[in-house]
Formats: structure tokens, C-alpha cells, sequence
């Protein structure tokens, strides 16, 4: 039926230039390939922080708060932390919060040096990784008045860290 209405209005049916279409096509994917490769380069230069983001806790509990928690709760803050401390303990000689990077601190932001940087972010997530697996395992064994005490002492040592910052 198309056909037939093609044919009785006289019209004829549209057709691409192919010759023109291929150098257009051709122009937006390169022009589009260029625009990703410098967006890209830009990021990969870009001063690091050197403390990571996770080292931010949103709430400090108290320890009736803890007690009202049950045990799958508790278990998450321990591990959460956890990652916080060890994001954090090998860099208090030069912050203690997150959005410091190594030029800001006077540290040559060279190619070496950010190759260090990574490296040390590499094993520090291999770590937590594997101490996650090991925590998941064993520590829901741990006894739950335990496990408040260990968070309250993790975040007193938190909230030390963000103070002594002001100190110096």
C-alpha cells in the first residue's frame, strides 16, 4: 500500500546523498573522539587529594545510641571506621582532612610523585579490601558491648585527628 500511495501522488520516495553523509559522519565521531581525549587528559592531571573522601564520618554515636543498634549496624560502622583510620593515620604529618594535595603542601606535584601517591591509594585499597574479607568472616563473633567500645574509641581517635589540625 505505501507504494501505491507513492505512486498515485506522484511523489518520489527520499534518498541520501551517501557521498555527503560518510565525511559528516566521519567529522562528529573524530570531532567527538578529540573533545573525550581532552576531557580524559585533563582529569589525569588534575592535583590529587591526598587523604581520600572516605575518611569523612557523617555522625559520631554516643553510647546509648550504640547499645539501641543491633548487631548488623554496629558491625558496619566498626569496618566503616576502620577504612577511615587507615585512610587517614599515614597522613596526619600533613593533613588530617580530605582536599589537601601535594601542592598545597609544597610537595613537587610531578609526574613521580603522583605515581607514588597512586600506588600507596593502590595498597591502601588492597588492604581495606582484604580487611573487609577478614572482618565479614570473624568479626561477627565479637562481642556486641565489644564492639561498642571499639567504635567509641575509633571515633574519639577520629575526632582527635580533626582537632589536632588546629594545633599546629
Amino acid at each position: 500500500m505505501f507504494f501505491f500511495t507513492i505512486k498515485y501522488i506522484n511523489l518520489k520516495p527520499v534518498t541520501h546523498n551517501h557521498k555527503l553523509m560518510k565525511p559528516n559522519f566521519y567529522l562528529i565521531c573524530f570531532t567527538f573522539f578529540i573533545a573525550a581525549n581532552l576531557t580524559y587528559a585533563q582529569k589525569k592531571d588534575d592535583p590529587q587529594s591526598i587523604i581520600s573522601e572516605n575518611v569523612r564520618i557523617k555522625k559520631y554515636h554516643s553510647k546509648q545510641e550504640l547499645e539501641n543498634m543491633n548487631k548488623g549496624d554496629l558491625l558496619n560502622l566498626y569496618t566503616e571506621r576502620i577504612e577511615s583510620l587507615v585512610n587517614l593515620l599515614p597522613y596526619i604529618a600533613f593533613a588530617t582532612k580530605p582536599g589537601v594535595t601535594m601542592s598545597s603542601i609544597g610537595i613537587p606535584d610531578e609526574k613521580e610523585n603522583r605515581k607514588i601517591l597512586e600506588q600507596q591509594k593502590s595498597a591502601t585499597a588492597d588492604f581495606l579490601k582484604k580487611n573487609n574479607e577478614f572482618q565479614s568472616k570473624i568479626l561477627p563473633y565479637s562481642d556486641t558491648s565489644n564492639l561498642i567500645s571499639s567504635i567509641l574509641f575509633y571515633e574519639e581517635t577520629l575526632k582527635s585527628l580533626h582537632e589536632y589540625s588546629e594545633f599546629h
